[in-house]
Formats: structure tokens, sequence, C-alpha cells
């Protein structure tokens, strides 16, 4: 069964900050970057700032809160929580605004690299869980239909308690999480629980700001996936369930309609769902 687990904003938030430093490189990816790119983008950021200290007569106050708050970002470690949560979906977009395949979303703070090969059928499962059974067939396919052998389905969720694992305490290092590869049919068959809805960390800075906004801090049930193949570009997204309380108001803006599953009750109350994914040959 589920244990009880804990997963404070500090304790979240240092361990992104800690897995972004790792698996992705800071700085690398934009050290060729030409100064005139770096000039416009920082300018413009800078001017849009100015634009609403001037617009709403931002007092020396509320400024100095503002400082004071950036500074407690930092120090949670909040900064990847706060740009996955409120700034990836921007990005994103633009990204793979050119993708003729699925429709992609925001990677968030909670992947982990490395996850263990499971075959193209295979349980994330690592423990018991208490959530409701559920089956995930699929397929991947080129934009053209050819089923794309030796592709990858790598997914993470959270358990019936709304943890990740090796973000929370309790839980074995990749329970929840696994990659799924493709033999020439490129089917593959993922058993897993149904994701619940939860609150993002919230008792750090990022949770003063929600607060003090008057927002919520709730994502609606996901299944977060990679998919991958060679000679086509990377589909990151997450897939969501119809009816949730949070599909139209979620705090990271990242629910598409073309991400919504059809779940299908079975007789002895697990679920399946039918969902194939089509990769865009790269550039």
């Amino acid at each position: 069964m589920t244990t009880v687990e804990s997963a404070t904003a500090s304790a979240s938030g240092a361990a992104a900050t800690d897995r972004f430093q790792a698996d992705k490189s800071p700085f690398a990816a934009v050290k060729d970057v030409p100064k005139d790119r770096v000039d416009t983008l920082a300018r413009e950021v800078l001017s849009a700032v100015h634009a609403t200290i001037r617009k709403h007569q931002v007092t020396y106050d509320e400024y100095n809160a503002l400082k004071a708050w950036l500074i407690q970002v930092g120090a949670d470690g909040e900064w990847p929580l706060f740009l996955d949560v409120f700034v990836e979906h921007a990005v994103e977009e633009v990204a793979t605004a050119h993708r003729k395949g699925n429709k992609g979303t925001i990677e968030g703070p909670y992947y982990v690299p490395g996850a263990p090969e499971r075959g193209a059928e295979g349980s994330t499962l690592e423990r018991e869980e208490s959530g409701t059974p559920l089956v995930w067939e699929g397929v991947i396919r080129s934009t053209d239909g050819t089923p794309l052998a030796g592709g990858k389905v790598d997914v993470w969720q959270d358990d019936d308690a709304g943890f990740y694992s090796q973000f929370s305490e309790g839980q074995p290092e990749w329970n929840l999480r696994g990659v799924f590869t493709v033999g020439d049919d490129g089917k593959f068959r993922i058993h897993t629980i149904k994701p619940q809805p939860y609150q993002i960390p919230h008792d750090g800075a990022t949770g003063a700001l929600i607060e003090a906004a008057g927002w919520h801090a709730w994502r609606p049930a996901h299944i977060h996936v990679k998919v991958s193949a060679p000679g086509h570009e990377l589909l990151t997204a997450q897939l969501y369930f119809p009816g949730d309380d949070h599909n139209d108001d979620d705090i990271a803006q990242a629910v598409k309609p073309e991400l919504m599953l059809d779940p299908q009750e079975q007789p002895d109350g697990s679920i399946l769902v039918r969902y194939d994914i089509t990769l865009d040959p790269a550039s």
C-alpha cells in the first residue's frame, strides 16, 4: 500500500535544482548565442518590467518585497519549480509550433533520466500501489504512418498520494518511471496506475506568491512522457484525463485538448487507454 510521504517545497526545490544542474548543462546550450540576440531579449524583458512598474506605480515597499521574494526563491531552490510552472508553457509553444505530429507540452521539474528499461510491454510499479490499475496501449509512428522500430517511451508520474519518486520520501527510486522500447510494429503496452491531481509544493517562496495573488496550486492528473526514435524529433508531453477539476485552470497552463485521453473502464475496474504517438522527422 502507499505509505505516508513528505514533499516539502524546500526538499522538492532542492532536488529539482540539483537535477537540473546535473542534467541540463546550464548555459552550455546558449554559449554561442550572438550578443545582439542576448541584448534584444534582455532589453525587452527589462522594458516589460519597467513598463509594469510605471503603469501600476510600484512603490519602494513593493519593490523591496519583490527583491526579498526573488532572494527567497533562490534560497529555497525553487527556480526550476517556478519557471517550469509559470514560464515553460510559452517556451514549449514557440519551440514546437512547426510540428505536424503529436502535440507536446511542458516537461516540468520532476523528470529523471536513466529510468529502467522495461521492454515493449511492462509495468512501472516497483511496489504495491493503492491506485486504480491502468494500461496504456499505443503505437509510435512517423508522420507518414510508418511504425518506428526502436522508438522509446520514457514515462513518469505521481503515485496515488500525489508524490513523485526521488522527490519525496518512502518510494522506491524508480517507482512509476520506466523506458519502453518498441519493436518493428511500433507497439507498446504500459501497466501503471491512474495518476492523481496534486498541488505543486507551496510552503516555500512559490507558494507565498500563489497565496498573495489568491491563486491555487493544483495541477490536474497527468502522465508524463518523452517519446523518441532515430531520425525523429523528441516529443515531450503530458496526457490528461477528462473530467478533472483542474483541466481548465491548471496552475502550469499546460493542458491541451489534443493531450486528453479517452479512458475506458474495464469489467475488473481497471482502466484501458489507447493513445498513439506520431513523431516528426528531424529537420
